[in-house]
């Protein structure tokens, strides 16, 4: 499967992060390749994928922890290589691993990272709303050591907020809290894209897609495609899908008529009385199938569009990328 660039991202606004085939391979084989992606202002961008697909490398190239093997990268219109002091002000960066000192307070840490970035983030007020942003005012005089995980999370993103970067960088900010917490992180993260933020978010989860703007799929050290969540969905089913419960079970012969009065790209049977169909646009193509199906005493109890769950979206596009890859091996 070929990388691509969306074409909605690429648009007449300048680009908060550019890469043109930027590709970072170590000895083992390992990286990322392929990075081809414009990341507009005030949006999210996902790096969804599984464990090792290159999603922290990807990061980290585009932050300057590494410079890449091939290719060519811009992040604020420079190369990340040539960052100055003034530019990484305007960006936050909140790695895998935990930075935090355990045996200082919630407070002293928050202190010590706004300290990096000049005095006037280091004001009460600042660190404050930082610490109330993450709803962890109350807890300030508690040591790191003895809060719990989700709220050692929750201080990481309030240490990489605290100096109100621009663009937002978070490597598996969800990664090991329960779904609640999770929850209330991505509406945080919409609250910041709302104030103008442009964030590019990594994950394993990946029905967090659905919070994103933009979703960039890597697998196997590749990037397969940026879509939006929607436009996923129609790439790895070719469209939108129908599902269909008839009154009756249908025979190969009704099945074709319906395949053929839907305009549908596929039509296959489900379970005993259902068909799904793949069909360019299900708002419009809806409509019209149950009125022929009316017309012609064809009897249903339930047509209505399938949005399949973004876990079946990844195994689809993943699952197909392999199997390209061991035709070609073959």
């Amino acid at each position: 499967m070929v990388a691509i660039a969306h074409p909605d991202i690429a648009s007449t606004v300048q680009p908060v992060v550019t890469s043109r085939h930027a590709a970072k391979v170590f000895e083992s084989g390992d990286g990322i390749r392929g990075l081809q992606l414009d990341v507009p202002p005030g949006t999210i961008l996902g790096l969804v994928g599984p464990s090792g697909s290159g999603k922290t490398t990807a990061v980290r190239l585009m932050t300057g922890v590494l410079e890449p093997t091939s290719g060519e990268l811009e992040v604020l219109g420079v190369s990340p290589q040539s960052f100055d002091s003034a530019t990484r002000r305007r960006i936050g960066y909140m790695p895998q691993t935990s930075v935090l000192y355990p045996n200082l307070s919630v407070w002293e840490n928050l202190d010590f990272f706004a300290s990096l970035y000049g005095r006037e983030w280091r004001s009460h007020d600042a660190l404050a709303a930082a610490l109330e942003f993450v709803e962890l005012m109350g807890h300030e005089t508690k040591r790191v050591a003895d809060i719990s995980g989700g709220m050692r999370r929750r201080l990481s993103l309030a240490a990489t907020l605290i100096h109100a970067p621009e663009l937002i960088f978070l490597d598996e900010p969800t990664a090991g809290i329960d779904p609640i917490l999770r929850r209330k992180f991505w509406d945080q993260f919409t609250s910041l894209k709302d104030e103008g933020k442009t964030l590019v978010v990594t994950t394993q989860y990946v029905g967090e897609a659905a919070y994103c703007d933009y979703v960039a799929v890597l697998a196997d050290g590749e990037l397969l495609m940026v879509e939006t969540p929607d436009g996923l969905r129609r790439a790895a089913y070719g469209g939108d899908i129908i599902d269909l419960e008839l009154t009756d079970r249908p025979d190969p012969t009704l099945i074709e008529r319906i395949r053929v009065a839907a305009t549908a790209a596929d039509c296959r049977p489900v379970g005993i009385n259902g068909l799904r169909l793949v069909v360019e646009e299900a708002a419009v193509a809806l409509p019209s199938l149950s009125a022929w199906l009316g017309d012609n005493g064809i009897g249903i109890t339930q047509a209505e569009e399938w949005l399949p769950p973004f876990d079946d979206v990844f195994v689809e596009l993943v699952s197909r990328h392999r199997n390209g890859l061991e035709a070609i091996d073959g």
